[in-house]
């Protein structure tokens, strides 16, 4: 990871191109008529890898739409869609505000990727401090939870015991919307107990410590050496810290995921970037979600236990389960933020082992059915080999992907309000009925 200053940091992206499903859906037509303009040359094709079906440029596909007076894509039938700046997902490649995202990710710092996605401006060497009084709420009331909570209890409490001291939460201008969240991203980190190596997070209040924050008139760390003590008791390496501050650049959004529609909805509703925060945290909990990295985590530990991926994926599949993972509905072949995070490890030695049995995962499962590994895996070879808790997956994920709700809330706060209130297709008793009958006790 380096600190290359401004636009001239970036690598310009190859042109994009899409597929004919995705096509059709920009041009707001059928896949048949997408063919249609090009036997009339309206429209290049090219083939795709692999010789199944073919690919569009972008660019050529828009300037058509503008032609044909198609200003936006046009949802598939059945399913919500909104209009976003924010990210852009396709062709097995996505990007933050047309910037390539994994180039972005490795190239700058997490704070700087959030800067670049809630403001479309790089701001080189840019650090995040967590305000006393709300870090002070934050680590009394984590401390006050039970010792069996997970770091995702702890997060959601943090962020009520922030909006809490912030009596100005409800301010939704823009500039009072980016001044709480870069105060409330590090006071999660540092709300976090510290896990030592011999008895995991530190028993009571969380606490502070050189990680958390700078000398007298020093900036502060940056935020992934700040979590790095709460994730693992093993000291910390320049090229492991790389890989945590790339993950969570990477993670930091991925379009409208469930969680990044709950925020939505609540920023629809006006809710304040706490309470929008909060919506995220509890969708990010569900197992298909935020915390698909630590069944990963512990399917990874079984194979290195038992010496190999067969007889752990043949359990899974002999269950009815599904091996984790592996896939995404988003990317036909391996997900980008997996691959970027693979040749991170792969420069790290003690990586290796878990590494190995990630690919050694993916080969077997292949011998059932092509999955592609996803970011969960990559995570889970992370914590894995950082000796961190299986949970930790989850952890970077909920940190990295509050920039994101952050940034839709922004983009959502300039729409009409409470726009996202979809019908109920009823399918109870038809009225009316009667009132019901009392049941005596």
């Amino acid at each position: 990871m380096t600190d290359q200053a401004g636009a001239a940091g970036f690598t310009e992206p190859p042109a994009q191109r899409l597929t004919t499903r995705e096509t059709a859906e920009r041009l707001g037509v059928k896949p048949e008529t997408v063919y249609a303009y090009v036997s009339r040359g309206q429209l290049s094709s090219n083939r795709a890898p692999g010789g199944r079906g073919s690919t569009f440029d972008a660019a050529e596909v828009d300037a058509l739409a503008r032609r044909t007076g198609r200003r936006e894509p046009a949802a598939p039938a059945g399913a919500l869609s909104f209009p976003t700046g924010i990210t852009l997902i396709g062709s097995d490649r996505y990007f933050f505000r047309g910037v390539d995202a994994t180039e972005l990710a490795r190239r700058h710092a997490y704070e700087e990727v959030a800067e670049w996605l809630w403001t479309g401006e790089l701001r080189p060497g840019v650090r995040f401090t967590a305000p006393a009084e709300a870090l002070t709420a934050a680590r009394r009331a984590v401390g006050a939870l039970p010792p069996h909570c997970g770091s995702t209890d702890r997060l959601r409490v943090a962020v009520v015991a922030a909006a809490a001291a912030d009596p100005l939460r409800f301010d939704l201008s823009r500039e009072a919307v980016l001044g709480g969240a870069r105060s409330l991203i590090p006071t999660l980190v540092a709300a976090l107990p510290t896990v030592t190596e011999d008895r995991g997070p530190a028993d009571g209040a969380a606490d502070g410590g050189p990680e958390d924050e700078a000398a007298d008139g020093a900036a502060p760390p940056r935020l992934a050496r700040q979590l790095w003590p709460k994730l693992t008791g093993r000291p910390a390496d320049e090229a492991s810290l790389a890989v945590l501050d790339t993950a969570l650049g990477l993670l930091i959004d991925h379009d409208l995921a469930a969680s990044t529609l709950a925020a939505r909805v609540a920023a629809s509703a006006r809710a304040h970037p706490y309470a929008v925060v909060s919506a995220g945290l509890g969708v990010l909990e569900g197992p298909l979600h935020g915390a698909a990295s630590g069944l990963a985590h512990r399917m990874l530990a079984e194979v290195l236990e038992r010496g190999g991926a067969a007889p752990v994926v043949a359990d899974h599949l002999r269950t009815g389960r599904r091996v984790p993972g592996l896939g995404h509905r988003l990317y036909t072949g391996e997900d980008p933020r997996a691959h970027t995070l693979f040749e991170l490890l792969a420069e790290i030695p003690q990586a290796a082992p878990a590494l190995a049995a990630a690919r050694d995962v993916v080969a077997t499962t292949a011998r059932h059915t092509p999955l592609h590994a996803n970011v969960d895996l990559a995570l889970a070879v992370f914590s894995v080999s950082s000796g961190m808790a299986a949970e930790a997956g989850e952890t970077v994920f909920a940190i990295a992907r509050t920039a994101g709700w952050i940034a839709h809330a922004l983009e959502e706060y300039g729409e009409r309000p409470l726009r996202m209130r979809p019908s109920g297709q009823y399918t109870g008793p038809q009225p009316p009925q009667p009132l019901p009958t009392v049941v005596s006790q």
